[in-house]
């Protein structure tokens, strides 16, 4: 089990040994992703009305929220059919988030914390700068390693959210008011220290975070679009599984030149 403050980590248990010190991994005796681990990211507070951590129904109604717009949609979910599958009633969701658009950034920020820690976990031995963007890349554009355990998420459904749902957290009018409570922080934590691997590469390179965030946002659109309007992308048969990958790895290295 890793228990981890989001952007403060305060414990680590592991199967095999692990350190985490101020958003840095000192030691670490197991590179692969193929592992039994779970996190828990202690998520900003102005987000939830009572925090799902504390207790089994909050995990219950984060986890099943998860299954359930992966299946229906944001626009077809409803906290009325969260409570069928929880077996419980609305009014019990509604004192953990105020509407779904909530319990949404939620899970954006969970993704978005897990994420960052996934990027320190994978670079932390790696001492080649190009093979770090490498891997950023690769992490960008492939489903999130699973885990196990009666709460952990389903992180094939989490991905898919991501892209399909994502931007609905931001694209919005009231966008500037929801981010004077920091909600996003996760996110631009994510693109500043992928930004900060873009600067170790190439240090004169003028516009890091926006290179960050057009790699982050376009490995959505290029993923969705290659899933749902080909036409929109080069992708090919042949070569759908990996074509995000390649472009965002061929768009990378010829921007940075």
């Amino acid at each position: 089990m890793i228990v981890i403050l989001c952007h403060k980590i305060v414990k680590i248990i592991f199967a095999n040994s692990i350190t985490i010190l101020n958003n840095k991994i000192t030691t670490f005796a197991e590179t692969s992703f193929d592992m039994d681990f779970q996190v828990t990211f202690k998520i900003n507070e102005k987000i939830f009305l009572r925090d799902p951590e504390s207790s089994e129904v909050g995990k219950q109604i984060v986890k099943n929220a998860i299954d359930l717009i992966y299946q229906l949609g944001l626009e077809q979910f409803t906290f009325k059919k969260l409570a069928v599958e929880i077996n419980s009633t609305e009014a019990t969701i509604y004192r953990y988030f105020e509407n779904k658009h909530r319990l949404l950034l939620y899970i954006l920020n969970w993704y978005w914390c897990y994420m960052e820690f996934l990027v320190m976990l994978k670079l932390q031995n790696v001492a080649d700068k190009k093979e770090k963007l490498r891997l950023v890349v690769e992490l960008l554009t492939h489903e999130l390693p699973e885990s196990s355990g009666k709460f952990d998420y389903n992180k094939k459904y989490l991905n898919q959210i991501v892209i399909t749902e994502g931007s609905k957290v931001y694209l919005v009018k009231e966008v500037s008011e929801i981010n004077k409570g920091e909600v996003f922080k996760p996110y631009k934590d994510l693109c500043a220290k992928i930004a900060e691997v873009i600067s170790e590469y190439n240090p004169a390179y003028k516009y890091p975070r926006s290179l960050s965030t057009t790699l982050i946002e376009t490995s959505h659109h290029q993923q969705y679009f290659s899933a749902y309007l080909p036409r929109l992308t080069d992708a090919t048969p042949t070569n759908k599984e990996e074509f995000t990958s390649q472009f965002l790895e061929d768009f990378l290295f010829k921007v940075l030149i």
